[in-house]
């Protein structure tokens, strides 16, 4: 989803692209309709352009979620040029002047921006006006992020890793917990079950369609020959009914079922170990404020596989052995692992390891793992507890005991006592994966070797004791070495998945840091707060490491815009010292 806050975000990303099929009306596309007073059910809002037309979201996402559309039919935001800049800004203008209409002035905290497609229901440009963005649900985040999509991202991951491809064709419904993909094979689809934290269940789809009358139509069509091997004399079945976003009665649920009567159902019914499941699938919606009476969407299909949450709570960080201040959530570093594409016999090395939860995820996917960390204390379990009620750390609290505890000990190498900004490994030690998380200077200082004024110098040979005085490491030099050292020491098409911390009012993609050799794959964002918010990157190295690729993206421009972020210790701070000063100024009153 381009982001609202500049016009050049979008035509930037449609430069160079075909311009897809126009037209001045196009009766079977409903904005299109909607736009000329077609359907009944929409209201048009006030617009200072006769040739712009807006109204209300059907699904809104926030409390104010509108649409801004030409009435005159134009493609998705993938048709844009530069010529279109003009038409962007005054739909722009249309979405802040209804806001200000409707009492809402705080132009900060609000999204503007268009899905790109697939990711558009209605190939008929539209801007989504959300705001306030700050009360944006879970899921209304997840869909109206910009430029990320957490579950596709996953799933293009997986699916490369299971030799498939996600293709342009699929049906992704924002504001729905379903998706209906392509998958070559059943085989691939429980190889990516067998993965994926983000999906509940996949399902063989049979039918669908916007109304009950829809769905059994769809499916009277579906070819019997796929349905008839799961519906034998000789097998057992039950059907499962699931209604997001709201609950049905055990009579409403039995009609349901019966009203399936004219399926070729030849087999018995066993509820406790059948060998097919079915499953009913309504969707109402996402607004828990607002349901329908009847669903906006239903699905019939036979269960294939479910995915791997019951990973989140086993792997949870709560029942975890050695854990620190910065552990990463279980969710969170299965993500990672997925988005590095890790797999079995892979080595995967983590630069900042800290208590190593990000080991963990790969080791459970087979992978060996290993890391480093500047921090003497927490590589080797010393020093206070972070758990409470316990001032020390135990004799046997250490990222080896963390592996022990699930199994996976026999996937750890080593780790180590070392600097991330000095070179330690020799040329040709090759990583299949580098997945991290720096310190951002909130919970964990950003350190290096070498005092402030010699941070240049080649560290000098110590005695074992010694102890190095440590210095102040920024953030754009943090990633600097961080994406150096992957293009040297990752494999050809191994990835660098790490959390990129940003400012929110000064983020644009330009401060992501890049590398002659190292190709962006994905960028996913995380909220932290209203104004701060970090970003999971995955990198991909495409081209051979050579000396003159060490520091030759400093110069081209690309590097420089991130020193500016150097200072997202003190943007954090100020944030959250002026809400606490709002919140007690409003406690006062």
């Amino acid at each position: 989803m381009a982001g609202g806050e500049g016009v050049a975000a979008a035509t930037a990303a449609a430069e160079g692209s075909e311009p897809g099929k126009g037209g001045n009306y196009d009766g079977k596309c409903v904005f299109c309709r909607i736009a000329r007073s077609e359907e009944p059910g929409t209201a048009l809002l006030s617009s200072e352009y006769e040739d712009l037309a807006c109204f209300r979201d059907c699904r809104p996402g926030a409390p104010h979620h509108y649409l801004v559309v030409p009435v005159e039919h134009m493609g998705n935001c993938k048709t844009l040029k530069k010529e279109h800049i003009p038409l962007v800004k005054r739909m722009m203008e249309v979405g802040k002047a209804v806001l200000h209409r409707n009492n809402f002035s705080d132009l900060n905290d609000v999204r503007m921006g268009f899905h790109w497609p697939p990711f558009c229901s209605i190939s008929h440009l539209h801007l989504h006006v959300l705001a306030p963005a700050s009360q944006l649900g879970f899921l209304s985040r997840l869909f109206y992020r910009i430029n990320s999509y957490w579950f596709i991202t996953e799933i293009k991951s997986l699916l490369s890793l299971h030799g498939g491809q996600f293709s342009g064709e699929q049906e992704i419904r924002v504001n729905s917990p379903f998706w209906i993909l392509n998958i070559p094979s059943e085989e691939m689809a429980r190889g990516l079950m067998k993965r994926t934290v983000c999906a509940k269940s996949i399902f063989e789809l049979w039918g669908h369609g916007r109304s009950a009358g829809e769905l059994y139509a769809s499916l009277k069509s579906y070819p019997v020959d796929k349905m008839l091997p799961y519906l034998q004399s000789d097998s057992t079945y039950k059907i499962h009914i699931h209604t997001f976003n709201k609950t049905l009665t055990q009579a409403q649920k039995i009609k349901k079922i019966d009203a399936l009567e004219f399926l070729p159902f030849k087999g018995k019914v066993n509820l406790k170990k059948p060998e097919h499941i079915f499953w009913i699938l309504e969707d109402y919606g996402m607004d828990p404020n607002n349901v329908p009476e009847e669903p906006f969407h239903l699905y019939f299909g036979r269960w294939i596989a479910d995915g791997q949450r019951e990973l989140i709570e086993s792997y949870s960080v709560k029942k975890r052995h050695f854990i620190g201040n910065t552990s990463m959530d279980a969710c969170l570093s299965f993500i990672m692992a997925n988005h590095g594409g890790v797999k079995p016999n892979d080595v995967v090395y983590d630069p900042f390891v800290g208590t190593g939860g990000l080991l963990i995820s790969s080791a459970h996917f087979g992978a060996y793992v290993c890391g480093t960390d500047i921090d003497y204390n927490t590589i080797h379990g010393l020093g206070k507890a972070t758990r409470k009620n316990q001032k020390w750390r135990g004799p046997d609290e250490n990222i080896r005991a963390n592996l022990r505890q699930y199994g996976l000990e026999k996937y750890y190498l080593d780790a180590l006592v070392s600097d991330s900004s000095r070179p330690i490994w020799r040329k040709g030690m090759l990583f299949d994966a580098i997945i991290t998380d720096p310190p951002y200077g909130i919970r964990e200082a950003t350190r290096r070797t070498g005092s402030q004024k010699e941070t240049d110098k080649t560290a000098e040979r110590s005695t074992e004791n010694h102890i190095f005085v440590s210095s102040s490491y920024h953030l754009s030099d943090i990633f600097f070495d961080l994406l150096k050292f992957a293009a040297e020491h990752l494999v050809m098409g191994g990835r660098l998945v790490y959390w990129l911390p940003i400012y929110r009012p000064e983020y644009t993609e330009v401060i992501i840091p890049r590398h002659p050799c190292l190709k962006l794959i994905s960028n996913c964002e995380q909220m932290l707060s209203s104004h701060t918010s970090r970003r999971l990157i995955t990198m991909e190295k495409v081209k051979e490491f050579k000396d003159q690729d060490q520091n030759s993206y400093l110069l081209d421009g690309q590097y420089m815009p991130y020193r500016g972020h150097n200072s997202f210790r003190e943007k954090y701070f100020s944030g959250v010292t002026k809400r606490i000063a709002k919140e007690e100024k409003d406690n006062q009153k």
